[in-house]
């Protein structure tokens, strides 16, 4: 008796087992299927779904679909790049065009005989000043193939903030006499920061030269202390912003449609962000009632 139990058993164990290998194969048949479904159409939301409980399917299952998600990641992310890409060649052939063919008119010009000597140096000056626009957009390319390039290597050495910003303004001086904008820079003393002062300066000034551009009546900078950094605050009015633009102006092809910018590159402030976060810092902005604040934290000296 104890051998036929023994027997039926071990019939009832491998008519179990004999089930769950075809209930495990029809999974597979089935997970199969589902993923030729998938790249057949890949542009869905669809992923690999079982119906079993078993645990290593279950498992199984979960890891293709998050290597589909990753895929997919990566199609969107190589999709976006290409349009920025394409949007970055469109706004430099625009930048680099414009300067250009006043160069070439203004050159034109100059073989007219009949030209007065002042009128001869009018349209040099004006020659003169589209050249060195072109050689900022050049020096600015090389400088973000420079940021991007993962051989350039920063000095971090103890630099004082307040001090950089005084010698960014003097600089600019000539500028803000031209632009009448009402400056105000706070003189106080704070601790010293860890920092890189070729790239610290690029963004000092690339800051200042962004409210030149965009800065209505008035440029506000404020240096703040707190536990761990050292916080450079501007803050200048605006003649209009979309708020909804915000998450974009680190963009390298974000730029405002602004008369006032033409024949300059939206680079600036992905500069700032590249040059920042490669210090170990960070930078946020934001705008409020038509006022722009952009704050940039660096790191202090221990």
């Amino acid at each position: 008796m104890s051998s036929w139990l023994i027997i039926i058993t071990l019939m009832l164990l491998l008519i179990v087992n004999i089930g769950m290998l075809l209930l495990f194969h029809w999974d597979i048949k089935k997970m199969t299927n589902q993923l030729e479904v998938i790249i057949e159409n890949f542009g869905t939301n669809e992923l690999v779904r079982t119906n079993t409980h078993s645990k290593s399917l279950i498992r199984f299952a979960a890891k293709i679909n998050q290597l589909i998600q990753l895929f997919k990641e990566d199609q969107q992310y190589t999709h976006r790049r290409e349009k920025e890409l394409k949007q970055e060649i469109t706004n430099i052939s625009h930048d680099l065009r414009t300067p250009l063919t006043s160069i070439k008119g203004f050159s034109e010009l100059l073989t007219d005989r009949s030209l007065s000597e002042t009128e001869k140096e009018e349209f040099l000056a004006i020659i003169q000043k589209k050249i060195d626009n072109l050689t900022m957009m050049v020096d600015l390319f090389y400088e973000l193939s420079q940021i991007d390039s993962a051989d350039k290597q920063l000095i971090m050495e103890q630099q004082f903030l307040d001090q950089l910003v005084v010698e960014a303004m003097l600089l600019f001086y000539d500028d803000f006499e031209k632009s009448q904008l009402r400056i105000h820079v706070d003189e106080v003393v704070l601790p010293p920061i860890i920092a890189d002062k070729k790239a610290t300066n690029r963004i000092v000034t690339n800051i200042i030269q962004n409210a030149l551009r965009y800065a209505k009546s008035y440029l506000t900078i404020t240096l703040i202390e707190d536990e761990k950094y050292v916080w450079l605050r501007a803050i200048n009015d605006v003649t209009e912003f979309n708020r909804t633009e915000i998450n974009r102006i680190f963009d390298r092809t974000f730029r405002l449609d602004n008369s006032r910018t033409a024949g300059h590159l939206g680079l600036g402030l992905h500069i700032v962000r590249q040059l920042i976060n490669k210090q170990g810092g960070k930078v946020v902005a934001d705008v409020h009632k038509n006022e722009f604040r952009i704050d940039v934290a660096f790191k202090k000296w221990n």
